[in-house]
């Protein structure tokens, strides 16, 4: 994770009030889930994702955000578990 998040960013993807808009389910990491992610980063320069349990091995969670945030053009702002915060 990059310190060049600017705090309001961070403070954002960590507030309770931000809901989740993209939930991965079993067909896992798919072209159309990715573009969905990137059309919403268009709109809005935070999204929060959640992947369903049992999905992926928890040590390999990590590798899912970075893919994700490699493939969409974003930056990784917050990874507790299952969920995710993605910045563009």
């Amino acid at each position: 994770m990059g310190s060049d998040i600017p705090e309001s960013i961070r403070r954002e993807a960590m507030s309770r009030d931000f809901q989740v808009t993209i939930r991965v389910g079993k067909s896992g990491i798919t072209d159309t889930l990715v573009s969905e992610i990137d059309s919403q980063l268009q709109k809005r320069n935070l999204v929060k994702i959640k992947l369903n349990r049992g999905l992926f091995e928890r040590k390999d969670i990590s590798q899912v955000w970075a893919h994700l945030a490699e493939r969409t053009n974003s930056v990784v702002v917050l990874a507790r578990g299952n969920v995710g915060v993605l910045w563009r």
